[in-house]
């Protein structure tokens, strides 16, 4: 009996350590896959990235989030805020001087190829704004709702609008030289994480979200010139549930892109800065969507754009 006893007693020390190592085991797994999340996507060479859940604003990942870089069209995105909450802006009338094509060819911008003498209204400037990353469309906003004499004094007006809407929205670490992205004195700058929100605010307001989203666009002037646009961002007709946002280029900045994707109720927008290339931007975007979203798409085939369409 008194044997009998302790073998009981060894068998019951024997499943409590067997108990305990397979607790540790599942506890080391669960802490393995947990840190496997939160490494992130793999594969990503943009120099700067951020993921954010659009519903909660939580960041989901982040790649070198306190530099602030070149932001190139994507300055865009506030473009259209400041037009878009300006009341009545919108409406407002606008007619195509000779100098936005001037400043396009000077600077060898992306253009929405206004015609000079064209009457069109703000609202109808905004996919030529955002779709081929129409510069000569956004100093014709920048403009039209700035304020002063000169043309000098009404852009600087409106770029002065665009960095109190970006105070006003936190984004502490961006700042504003330039209505289009082409900085003339490199102070046009963000952080992937700033400009992730300011694309979050923009996509709250159903014109900007309908205009990002569309791949081709056409709009009519007062003297009926028809302009056709498409839409540069390429992730659009590509990744599936892909809705926007924005691509940029530049020198300085490097190939850019702004993007969101709505899947299975869960909004979630992406900012790359600085990837390797133009199609890296894409392939960037889908590695940090798929992890995002804890799938694995197939390959994915760009959308090709026009012979003749915009490349930014």
């Amino acid at each position: 009996m008194r044997n009998a006893t302790k073998s009981a007693r060894r068998w019951g020390i024997g499943l409590t350590t067997v108990a305990a190592t397979v607790s540790m085991l599942a506890a080391g797994a669960s802490a393995q896959a947990a840190e496997g999340k939160a490494a992130g996507p793999e594969g990503v060479g943009a120099q700067g990235a951020h993921l954010l859940d659009a519903g909660s604003g939580e960041t989901l990942w982040s790649k070198d989030d306190t530099t602030t870089r070149q932001m190139a069209s994507t300055t865009k995105i506030m473009t259209a805020i400041v037009a878009l909450e300006t009341d009545g802006a919108l409406d407002k009338q606008v007619t195509v001087k000779q100098e936005y094509r001037d400043y396009v060819q000077r600077e060898g911008g992306s253009t929405a190829d206004l015609k000079t003498g064209d009457k069109l209204t703000v609202g109808q400037l905004l996919p030529a704004l955002m779709l081929p990353s129409g510069c000569d469309a956004a100093y014709a906003i920048a403009d039209a709702l700035g304020s002063g004499e000169s043309l000098k004094e009404r852009t600087d007006s409106f770029i002065g609008k665009m960095n109190t809407t970006a105070d006003e929205l936190g984004l502490k670490n961006t700042e504003f030289d330039s209505f289009d992205g082409i900085s003339p004195g490199g102070d046009n700058y963000t952080t992937p994480g700033d400009l992730a929100k300011m694309a979050q605010h923009a996509m709250q307001n159903e014109t900007f979200a309908e205009t990002v989203r569309t791949t081709t666009a056409e709009e009519k002037a007062t003297n009926g010139r028809t302009y056709t646009w498409t839409n540069t961002n390429q992730l659009l007709g590509s990744y599936e549930g892909a809705i926007g946002v924005k691509t940029g280029s530049g020198t300085a900045a490097g190939p850019c892109l702004v993007f969101a994707v709505e899947r299975d109720g869960k909004t979630i927008i992406g900012v790359v800065l600085n990837s390797e290339s133009g199609d890296a931007r894409y392939t960037d975007a889908k590695a940090m969507l798929d992890w995002a979203y804890g799938t694995e798409t197939q390959q994915m085939k760009l959308r090709k754009l026009p012979a003749d369409a915009q490349r930014d």
